[in-house]
């Protein structure tokens, strides 16, 4: 099995880049931001950051293709890099500290393309994760000082701690209900929001988490983080990875559980 560890080395090459580029325009007085066609902020650091990190693969990985959320998919074959500029651009525009870039490697596989890289580098936290496929999940300032990271072993809803995004997002899709029961059955409860529940899952500081919409390039690199701590990364529908357009993390101790008080009601 490939080791992944020359691509995850590259990764954080890429998240020191973006980091910078992000961090030089991070409440910028003269910050740029226009409304996409679905109704979602981008700013110009978005598209700085996925255009450096674009140009650094060409150069790195010709061969390989790439999925930004900005500039779509650009090329084809086995292997995808898989990336988000700014995962929490509202978060970003208002000068709120938690956004992180997200840049995960797929490589494609008999149920198709699935993470085998994984970096969240989030710098106005000061934190960064990462993992690859068979080597472990980890946590630290960059590749040399890394930290592992585990789920944690809670075993009842009843001691759980549950992060979630937002309530809007479960009642446009008649599931606010079942939402908001396992709200009433866990011991906590917080709207972290984007890429930071998956992390603290990932870290054992949250149990579980979930959220009703999302793209590829929000849960790439935090499925394979989540999982390569031992914790179980599914859609709503139960399905592993990051293909169901939603997601659920947990330590795996709580997934069937969470499943299924977020499953639609009849």
């Amino acid at each position: 099995m490939p080791d992944y560890l020359d691509d995850l080395r590259l990764a954080h090459a890429l998240a020191d880049a973006a980091d910078a580029a992000t961090t030089a325009r991070f409440q910028a007085l003269d910050l740029k931001v226009e409304t996409k066609p679905d109704m979602t902020p981008v700013s110009e650091a978005d598209k700085a950051a996925e255009e450096l990190i674009r140009d650094r693969l060409q150069r790195a990985r010709p061969q390989d293709a790439v999925l930004g959320e900005e500039y779509g998919v650009e090329g084809t074959g086995p292997r995808r890099w898989v990336v988000d500029p700014i995962d929490g651009t509202k978060n970003y525009v208002r000068g709120v500290p938690v956004w992180a870039t997200l840049i995960a490697l797929m490589e494609e596989a008999e149920d198709g393309f699935q993470p085998v890289v994984g970096v969240v580098s989030a710098p106005a936290l000061g934190r960064r994760w990462w993992a690859a496929k068979g080597h472990g999940a980890f946590t630290g300032r960059d590749l040399a000082a890394g930290t592992p990271i585990r789920v944690s072993r809670v075993g009842r809803l009843a001691d759980a701690s549950f992060a979630y995004s937002s309530l809007s997002g479960w009642e446009e899709r008649d599931r606010l209900d079942g939402f908001l029961d396992l709200t009433r059955q866990v011991w906590r409860t917080r709207a972290y929001g984007d890429f930071w529940p998956y992390m603290m899952v990932a870290e054992g500081s949250v149990d579980i988490c979930a959220e009703p919409e999302l793209s590829l390039w929000d849960m790439a690199a935090t499925a394979i983080i989540v999982t390569e701590a031992g914790g179980t990364f599914t859609g709503l529908d139960g399905r592993p990875g990051p293909h169901s357009g939603d997601a659920a993390a947990s330590n795996g101790l709580l997934h069937d559980e969470l499943l299924g008080y977020l499953a639609p009601r009849p």
